[in-house]
């Protein structure tokens, strides 16, 4: 598949199936979320879960995460704001690399889904007691991660009243 299919064929999966994904489609993953532009600071960690008691755990404080009871692995993306190079750039790198892993999980053939987590104090604080996370680095996202266990068609969310060319 290449670079635009993915995108255009991207669909967000909430149902899985129970076979595990591997460590070197993770891997792949984190490697796409990595190359995601930055503002030159780079300020985001990651936190791979598989334990399924912690995947279950994050239903309890976040409302719309009932698809990570069928996931087999899931990546949170945490940024440090006291690392970032420009001030408020976190958000913008996170959220770059968020949908890298989007893109690349439909590449390679995985469901996934984005499931936000800031700027909502509950689902931050939550995500932060759950996984023992630093004070000051803060959750942005998780990619809930499995093989499809649903089929959805591919979505066409253009609109050309959307577009102005050279000025509104």
């Amino acid at each position: 598949m290449d670079a635009l299919e993915a995108i255009l064929t991207r669909r967000s999966i909430r149902k899985y199936t129970d076979e595990p994904v591997s460590d070197e489609l993770l891997d792949k993953l984190l490697h796409a979320a990595m190359n995601a532009p930055t503002a030159a600071g780079e300020a985001w960690h990651f936190v791979i879960i598989r334990d399924k008691e912690v995947l279950e755990g994050f239903t309890r404080f976040h409302p719309h995460a009932h698809m990570l009871r069928s996931a087999t692995a899931a990546i949170l993306v945490c940024g440090d704001p006291e690392a970032e190079a420009l001030k408020g750039r976190w958000v913008l790198d996170c959220a770059a690399a968020t949908e890298n892993m989007l893109i690349a999980a439909n590449a390679l053939g995985l469901g996934a889904c984005w499931v936000g987590i800031y700027p909502v104090p509950e689902r931050i604080e939550g995500a932060r007691s759950l996984l023992g996370i630093p004070d000051h680095i803060v959750p942005l996202s998780m990619v809930s991660l499995g093989w499809p266990g649903e089929r959805k068609h591919p979505p066409n969310r253009y609109n050309a009243e959307k577009v102005h060319p050279d000025r509104w």
